[in-house]
């Protein structure tokens, strides 16, 4: 006697239902580092002061922003400013601790560094397949354009 069709049709359903819903129940092998919170764009303030009033510093300085964890590795940048002109922007610490994390990094941060330049403050862009890089490079990116503020 032939199995009715419906009722394969419901048990494969049901079926694949409970294997995906196990496969997304699933947990990392290890607990990752805390990511690095989101600064929404709005939120960023400009490089370094400008305008009347005070002047800000001159000179040329190289300032180190805070080492930011991310889920992938830490990330910390360091830029140049020249009186309120950031002149360099480089990346200290990027994750590495495998391939994928270094192949992320290695085509991400040359586009951060542009936009940074660019945009002569933090308010960029986070480069999509990078989003935990990108934060943690803004994060520490306005670390140390806080330091050249202060």
């Amino acid at each position: 006697m032939r199995a009715h069709p419906i009722r394969r049709t419901v048990l494969t359903c049901v079926a694949t239902v409970s294997v995906t819903t196990l496969a997304l129940a699933l947990k990392p092998h290890s607990q990752p580092a805390t990511a690095a919170p989101h600064i929404p764009a709005s939120s960023r303030s400009p490089a370094v002061p400008g305008g009347t009033g005070s002047g800000g510093a001159s000179g040329k300085r190289t300032l180190t922003g805070e080492t930011v964890q991310t889920r992938y590795g830490p990330v910390q940048v360091e830029i140049t400013v020249d009186g309120a002109k950031i002149t360099a922007v480089r990346a200290v610490k990027t994750p590495s601790g495998d391939r994928r994390s270094q192949d992320i990094a290695s085509s991400s941060v040359p586009t951060l560094v542009q936009e940074t330049l660019d945009a002569q403050s933090a308010r960029i862009d986070t480069v999509s397949g990078a989003t935990f890089t990108s934060e943690g490079y803004i994060s520490s990116l306005q670390s140390a354009l806080d330091q050249a503020r202060g």
